[in-house]
């Protein structure tokens, strides 16, 4: 009940729907500890990458180097780090010796993808959030018109299970906002974007969509998984299945 009530109390501080005033709120609350921004650096991670930047360029941003990324991420990153003026990305890899012992050949993302996803994704946040002790809130780029149970999305959200406020400053956006809002700011699209790769994440796992595809139907393909499985709990991440309400 306190994580509830802080989220509303959070909430009520909202004079706008402004994803800017959101972070706003969030870095300014006495009630909330560290903040993080956990990003992929993907399609459309600049929009939120840019609002932190303007923001508070300071804020740690996490981003999981896998080892499995595609070139043009890495680049993509380091061009929107230098550009968006980001002073504390934290890039964060597997253990070494994990890798060797259990993916000595480098293709478990073929045999088995949710182990892959644990290995280079799950345990290596879950380290890296252990440098973080005041760690209260995350920020996310989860939005209302993604459907399913984002329909309801508040900008603050909490379950008790999960120790963590999350911020969704992007909920009331549509994707036509984001492309404006792209355009508007001179922001760099994703390079893989024009080559029809509109959900981006490691090299081996995704491919282009089709017109008429859906966004993530190149994430995984011809397979069961849809998710990368990291979700947090007790504010601990941990590997599925849990409820949706409980992912970040």
């Amino acid at each position: 009940m306190l994580f509830e009530r802080l989220a509303q109390t959070l909430n009520a501080r909202l004079t706008s729907r402004s994803a800017q005033q959101a972070l706003r709120v969030a870095l300014d609350a006495p009630e909330l500890g560290e903040i993080v921004l956990i990003s992929s650096f993907g399609a459309e991670a600049v929009v939120l990458l840019h609002l932190v930047g303007v923001t508070k360029p300071d804020l740690p941003v996490v981003f999981l180097e896998t080892g499995k990324h595609f070139t043009e991420t890495l680049v993509y990153r380091h061009e929107l780090t230098e550009r968006l003026n980001l002073t504390n990305v934290r890039v964060v890899a597997p253990d070494t010796q994990a890798l060797k012992t259990r993916d000595p050949k480098g293709n478990l993302h073929r045999q088995n993808p949710n182990a892959c996803c644990a290995l280079r994704k799950a345990e290596p946040l879950a380290a890296a959030m252990k440098t973080l002790p005041n760690l209260s809130a995350v920020i996310t780029g989860r939005k209302r018109f993604q459907g399913g149970q984002r329909t309801s999305l508040d900008v603050f959200e909490a379950n008790g299970a999960t120790g963590l406020i999350k911020v969704n400053p992007l909920v009331h956006w549509t994707s036509q906002d984001l492309r404006e809002y792209m355009d508007e700011n001179r922001l760099p699209k994703h390079p893989l974007l024009a080559k029809g790769y509109l959900s981006i994440g490691c090299a081996p796992c995704t491919s282009p969509v089709a017109k008429g595809e859906d966004a993530r139907a190149g994430r995984w393909r011809n397979s069961e998984k849809i998710e990368c499985g990291i979700h947090f709990i007790n504010g601990r991440t941990v590997r599925g299945p849990v409820q949706q309400k409980e992912t970040i």
